[in-house]
């Protein structure tokens, strides 16, 4: 299916936490929902700390597991090979003796000790580790934004599954905005992989330049477009302004530090939630913002198959 503006998927990260990845994701769902009505999704893939919530305020109707596959052992069967232990990569599972000792925590569902068991001793059960919820989002005059958030279960560290599967759910026919981990990470990746945008939040100080470098590297090197969004600005960072001109990055939306935004944020709203004034100011300079978005994703040049 073509990429057009009503099917576009783009993916707002960072490369470090707080420059207002969140706050640029939400805000974006809610310009577009009225705009695009019925049209909008929101995933949440920053499984480990999911914030888009608190700012979209969806009403829950779903949840379900996300499970990943472990080893279960039937000793009845096994014949002490340590053919298992052997292949493990990551040491969940040990054979001593004629013990075989599996560890779920420590296992990534690779499933390769199931595939060189030679007598079939070794099953594959389900472990949850994480949550998929379904909402919506309501918004004044529209019927609202299809909300998933992934999560992650305290105590696990496999991000992926909860990611592939709150992206699994994607709608073909909608834009769909997916916030994504900060960082440039395993999870971080596997966010932004396949979308057709990257917009990457940073703010004007040191570290947030030297993330942002980090994160301009990580997109290009998976081949998708990206563009820069600068929160906080104060229109005085020389070395970020060099930087942008240099890498030929187009700064999408500068975010003024402004005392009404701070204050929307503190009570859990958006951009779209200053005061009404501002309002249509950040509406308008959004809904300007995708039609950018939409406008560099058009021009990208076609790739060719291997």
């Amino acid at each position: 299916m073509s990429v057009t503006e009503r099917n576009l998927t783009i993916s707002v990260a960072a490369g470090k936490g707080g420059t207002g990845k969140t706050l640029i994701s939400c805000s974006l769902a809610e310009a577009l929902a009225v705009e695009y009505p019925g049209g909008v999704q929101v995933l949440d893939c920053d499984v480990e700390e999911p914030n888009c919530a608190i700012l979209l305020h969806p009403e829950i109707d779903k949840r379900e597991d996300v499970n990943i596959l472990v080893p279960e052992v039937d000793m009845s069967k096994c014949i002490h090979c340590a053919k298992c232990a052997h292949v493990c990569e990551v040491g969940a599972i040990a054979a001593i003796g004629k013990a075989v000792l599996t560890f779920h925590d420590m296992c990534s569902g690779c499933g390769a000790c199931s595939f060189v068991c030679p007598t079939g001793a070794i099953s594959e059960i389900p472990l949850p580790i994480g949550e998929l919820a379904h909402g919506v989002a309501a918004i004044a005059d529209a019927p609202g934004i299809d909300f998933y958030e992934g999560r992650l279960d305290v105590g696990h560290q496999r991000a992926t599954p909860v990611t592939n599967a709150t992206k699994a759910v994607m709608s073909p026919d909608t834009i769909t905005i997916v916030d994504a981990p900060p960082g440039t990470a395993c999870p971080m990746q596997e966010a932004v992989a396949d979308t057709n945008y990257c917009i990457l939040v940073t703010e004007p100080t040191p570290f947030g330049l030297a993330n942002l470098r980090e994160a301009v590297a990580t997109c290009r090197r998976m081949e998708i477009p990206c563009g820069v969004v600068i929160n906080r600005d104060r229109d005085t960072d020389e070395e970020m302004a060099q930087y942008l001109e240099e890498e030929e990055l187009d700064v999408l939306l500068r975010i003024p530090e402004r005392r009404s935004i701070a204050e929307a944020y503190s009570r859990g709203e958006t951009l779209l939630a200053t005061q009404p004034g501002e309002s249509d100011e950040w509406r308008e300079a959004l809904l300007n913002m995708f039609k950018n978005v939409a406008e560099a994703v058009a021009n990208e040049p076609a790739t060719t198959p291997a």
